[in-house]
């Protein structure tokens, strides 16, 4: 059992944490400790005070963390020739894009920025449809896709108007940091056995204590995936990217679903050397661990288990594609041609400027190049062939 007083860097992170603060710890006192998921969910999702829904820019340099969409728009040219591919492959007289967590809009506009451009014909049997939580987010898509919106090219959707949609979309739900933000259960092995950690209020503060599993599914998570927890091991357990998956397969009839994230799959995730879990923090581009303080005031995530985003999908329909990282799917894609092309024109100064913040996309280490993953599923189709996932031994050469 441990307390975490709300603290903060500054009288102005302090002010605007209190009021959800207050709410939490008031929900605490009348109803007693909750899972860190239900934490978690009002500290991002709170439809007045949470994260996603309050001021303040949360993408970007004067944000608190950068997305793969922000950084240029050539990740969204990349990802646009993928879905060039995949509409040929289908061979539909139409084809819808599903962007679920579609953030500032950076991706949508920069696809179809380029289709327009250069595949008109696909462009023009296209449609582009959003869901986003976030008030914020929403305010801000609409004024950067209102060209797009008065052509009747896109269209925003809530989430039960995608209950109404089971086998209805043929093209492809595609999302970008998505599931990383899903609410999670936290768990520790302690004495033999799994316990779930719990949030309490102990006078005034935030605590944690340990009880029992709020839900068998959770006790059963780890089954058939080869993970065996060590004593005093922390770990992430995210029901919601289960059902989530599962509904996005009942929704798609015929095509592929793409979701980029960072994480593992569920043996090198639950590794014993990660015994903390992988909760983080990030405000103002600094990686902090701590998901008690700055409430409603910094992102909180968890790294993906893609092995149950595969393993869910096969449930719900969706036959697994590829997983590959980041930079691979990118370089197949041409990332390293459309680099050199975005700095024909520019100064020495501007292109290695360019170069350089293009790089974190790709670079293994630092960047997200290998932390970040690209898992593509697909139904109704039989062994597709696409070019994000190809092995480097098989693209051409550069001349």
């Amino acid at each position: 059992m441990s307390l975490f007083p709300y603290k903060s860097t500054n009288e102005n992170d302090r002010r605007s944490g209190d009021r959800l603060r207050h709410f939490i710890l008031a929900q605490l006192r009348e109803s007693g400790p909750v899972p860190f998921s239900r934490f978690m969910e009002w500290c991002l999702y709170h439809p007045d005070y949470g994260y996603y829904n309050s001021e303040g820019t949360k993408i970007g340099k004067g944000g608190d963390y950068f997305t793969a969409p922000s950084v240029h728009p050539i990740f969204g040219r990349l990802v646009a020739k993928q879905l060039v591919q995949m509409d040929e492959i289908l061979e539909r007289e139409s084809f819808t894009v599903v962007e679920i967590g579609a953030g500032r809009g950076f991706l949508c506009l920069d696809v179809l920025d380029w289709l327009r451009e250069n595949v008109p014909a696909f462009y023009r049997r296209l449609t582009y449809r959003l869901f986003d939580s976030s008030r914020c987010f929403l305010r801000e898509q609409k004024e950067k896709l209102a060209l797009y919106e008065q052509e009747g090219k896109i269209s925003w959707g809530e989430e039960q108007d995608l209950e109404k949609s089971e086998g209805m979309i043929e093209g492809c739900f595609l999302s970008n940091e998505l599931v990383d933000a899903f609410p999670v259960h936290r768990v520790v092995l302690k004495d033999g056995k799994l316990w779930e950690l719990y949030v309490e209020e102990q006078n005034g503060f935030l605590g944690e204590r340990i009880g029992d599993l709020s839900s068998p599914e959770i006790g059963e998570y780890f089954n058939g995936y080869g993970v065996i927890l060590e004593e005093g091991q922390q770990a992430e357990v995210n029901l919601r990217a289960r059902e989530w998956i599962k509904k996005v397969g009942r929704c798609l009839r015929r095509g592929f679903v793409v979701t980029i994230d960072y994480g593992y799959r569920a043996g090198e995730l639950y590794d014993p050397w990660r015994r903390a879990g992988t909760i983080m923090c990030y405000f103002r581009h600094r990686a902090l661990e701590n998901p008690y303080e700055r409430i409603g005031g910094q992102d909180i995530t968890s790294h993906v288990n893609f092995s149950a985003l595969i393993r869910d999908g096969e449930k719900a329909g969706l036959q697994f594609t590829g997983l590959v990282p980041q930079y691979r799917f990118l370089i197949a894609l041409g990332f390293l041609r459309e680099t050199e092309e975005a700095a024909r024109g520019m100064s020495d100064i501007e292109g290695l400027q360019m170069r350089l913040a293009l790089k974190h996309l790709i670079e293994p280490d630092s960047g997200m190049g290998e932390r970040f993953k690209v898992l593509i599923q697909h139904k109704g189709i039989e062994n597709p062939q696409l070019d994000g996932l190809r092995d480097f031994d098989s693209m051409p050469r550069p001349c």
